[in-house]
């Protein structure tokens, strides 16, 4: 039976941790050779710099192929094929299918047509689970732990599919807490604090960006999506409303770490990159490894 990962839940606590496992293997050695004469479609139907370089590098890494696109413009979605059509074409052709896209529910979609297997790199404000493994080998590197994490979620909470992920995963480990800091526009969708009631797991909500920080073990800043908003209007009202900068991490605690899927706009002061606590471009770095060893595990290789 094929593995797919298109939810965070599609993994068992149980993988989460064979997956770190993995990733610290392949980055004491990235260069394996397991993909040697396989091929890989990487179908960015969406823009993504970083996580279509991240997977791309892995499987090179790996010693695979790619083939695909990173715009739709270059594909035949433009003469009006569908998402049905272009998987079932591009699965005759490669072993492994990687995608994003922008619409919630493709990536299951693409997996229930297709016969070799799909990774979902983020679909929608819905999911994005390589992302979220990422930040969870991001988390124990830092941390020595995934247990006992109090986690501050900052900025679109909303639309933030890297965050719904991320609270998803870390409610399977031990006694985590979440504060949540967004405007009234984007906090928080009720289906995830409602999973988390049901969980018995404590979180807390805030409109403030404050000292409150001091509290936390990762700061986990988010992007107000610019590209989730119907009305310019609305976006430009919270573009800006959390700004972390250097002197805000003054009283924080030795441990904490400032995390960021990236790309970044103002939400981060660069006057933080020199910062101990800075960590979202070693996080990015982290992906490289973190994917090759969800390829890995998806084409049953380790």
């Amino acid at each position: 039976m094929k593995k797919d990962l298109i939810s965070i839940t599609d993994y068992s606590k149980d993988e989460y941790l064979k997956i770190m496992k993995l990733a610290a293997e392949f980055e004491e050695n990235p260069n394996q050779e397991l993909l040697k004469g396989k091929v890989v479609a990487s179908l960015f139907f969406e823009p993504s710099t970083r996580t279509r370089l991240s997977f791309e590098t892995a499987i090179s890494r790996l010693g695979g192929r790619i083939v695909g696109f990173a715009d739709p413009g270059s594909s035949s979605a433009t003469k009006g094929e569908t998402l049905h059509d272009t998987i079932k074409m591009v699965s005759n052709y490669a072993d492994l299918i990687v995608m994003r896209h922008p619409l919630e529910g493709a990536a299951r979609y693409a997996a229930e047509i297709s016969p070799v297997p799909v990774i979902n790199a983020g679909d929608g404000a819905n999911q994005h689970p390589t992302q979220t493994l990422l930040d969870m080998y991001s988390i124990l590197k830092t941390q020595g732990t995934l247990d006992n994490m109090n986690i501050f979620m900052v900025g679109d909470l909303k639309f933030g599919r890297t965050v719904h992920s991320l609270l998803m995963a870390m409610s399977e480990f031990g006694n985590p807490i979440f504060n949540f800091i967004a405007p009234e526009e984007l906090q928080m969708p009720k289906v995830y604090k409602l999973f988390l009631k049901e969980k018995g797991i404590r979180f807390f909500e805030h409109t403030e960006f404050t000292n409150i920080i001091s509290e936390a073990d990762i700061i986990y800043m988010t992007r107000v999506q610019k590209e989730r908003f119907s009305d310019p209007i609305e976006y430009e009202k919270v573009k800006n409303i959390y700004i972390l900068n250097n002197a805000m991490l003054k009283n924080t605690k030795p441990n904490v770490k400032i995390l960021h899927p990236l790309p970044r706009v103002n939400e981060i002061h660069t006057d933080v990159d020199s910062n101990e606590k800075a960590y979202y471009f070693t996080q990015a770095l982290n992906g490289v490894f973190t994917r090759e060893a969800i390829i890995a595990h998806t084409m049953n290789l380790k």
